[in-house]
């Protein structure tokens, strides 16, 4: 089974989304870009290079001018301009020209990382997402967002570039352990409430499936994932507007990752972040008490957190309050209006934002209940 999608952008290059079950035809993918004339440079970690560098490599020597690969220390604490800087003397000394291309292959930290040294060595070189898990393919891989995190700030360097094409090979999601495999369900799990109501059902209806990680269901439901994100940056490119519902769960999600210093993945803090915006919203009377207690208790079957130990609710609004998102002193809230449908709202309160991380903390006094 093969499929693909079309990323169409006003004023930006418009670019495929190929789902496969392997590398097969990625040699034939990037025929269109004249590799034959390219210099490549694979960039990817440390971990991901002992699973797919070599077979890329194999796919793609006899076809381009000449193929490198570059390795980074896995992990998110390696997503910064030292890293950035490290790729640019590499490609520097290997005299790669704007003409050439670099290849991300990896998870998120990867993708973002390769994106952003694509937009800025010499003002741009193309580049191609094969994102390797979950959470890349259904999210950081789709809609131009590259960046680095600077100190503590999450993305806070970046820029939008738009990938040439990005080459999904569903079966790599084999290979991740439970813990990262199902990190990726929380941004599927937010497509679905922000976006497509059928497809959450989908989800939940197809469980047993995403648990065996059946590769046809994988890449339907990976399929069905980047439709309901190209939905939404296609008509709001560079986050001017109904872009940011896609960062439902994001601002206390972010709040929590920063505060228990990234120990939670990044799926596990936006399952919580949309748990508390949620409850936000059966508060303002926009869902029923039955609906914030089936979108809560929905992620518990994919192995996602609904509360968290260890956390200060003071410290983390503190940190909403320093998210990118802010514009001026108003915070861009994602609330739903019900299941499938997102909205943007400036007025939610700091009282209200307690109340939501409230209801996700346990202490020690529910211990004693």
């Amino acid at each position: 089974m093969s499929q693909r999608l079309t990323i169409n952008m006003n004023n930006h290059p418009v670019y495929d989304i190929v789902y496969e079950q392997d590398f097969k035809s990625l040699a034939k993918e990037l025929e269109p870009f004249m590799i034959s004339e390219k210099k490549l440079c694979i960039i990817t970690d440390t971990r991901v290079k002992g699973f797919y560098a070599d077979e890329i490599y194999e796919t793609l020597k006899d076809c381009c001018r000449d193929i490198v690969v570059y390795d980074f220390p896995s992990g998110e604490e390696n997503k910064n301009l030292d890293t950035v800087r490290n790729i640019y003397a590499f490609l520097i000394q290997n005299k790669f020209g704007r003409k050439d291309m670099l290849l991300a292959l990896g998870g998120g930290v990867v993708g973002d990382t390769t994106g952003f040294v694509a937009a800025t060595y010499l003002r741009g070189i193309d580049f191609v997402q094969i994102p390797t898990t979950l959470l890349a393919q259904v999210d950081s891989s789709i809609g131009g967002k590259t960046g680095v995190d600077f100190d503590q700030y999450k993305n806070m360097v970046g820029a939008f570039y738009m990938p040439r094409l990005v080459y999904m090979n569903v079966s790599t999601l084999k290979t991740l352990d439970d813990r990262q495999y199902y990190s990726g369900m929380g941004e599927v799990l937010k497509h679905g409430l922000i976006k497509n109501a059928k497809f959450y059902e989908w989800i939940i209806d197809q469980m047993y499936e995403i648990h065996e990680r059946n590769l046809d269901t994988l890449e339907d439901m990976v399929y069905k994932s980047c439709t309901c994100k190209k939905l939404v940056v296609e008509k709001d490119p560079t986050e001017k507007g109904e872009r940011a519902i896609l960062n439902f769960g994001h601002t206390i999600g972010h709040a929590i990752e920063k505060a228990k210093n990234f120990e939670l993945t990044h799926g596990e803090c936006v399952a919580l972040g949309c748990i508390a915006a949620a409850y936000i919203s059966w508060k303002r009377d926009l869902l029923s008490m039955d609906e914030y207690y089936e979108i809560r208790d929905m992620f518990v079957p994919f192995n996602l957190p609904i509360s968290i130990e260890g956390i200060d609710p003071e410290e983390i609004y503190a940190l909403t309050t320093s998210d990118k998102k802010m514009e001026g002193n108003q915070l861009k809230f994602i609330l739903l209006k019900k299941v499938g449908k997102a909205m943007i709202d400036t007025t939610v309160t700091k009282e209200e934002i307690i109340a939501g991380i409230n209801e996700i903390y346990f202490t020690d006094e529910d211990w004693n209940e």
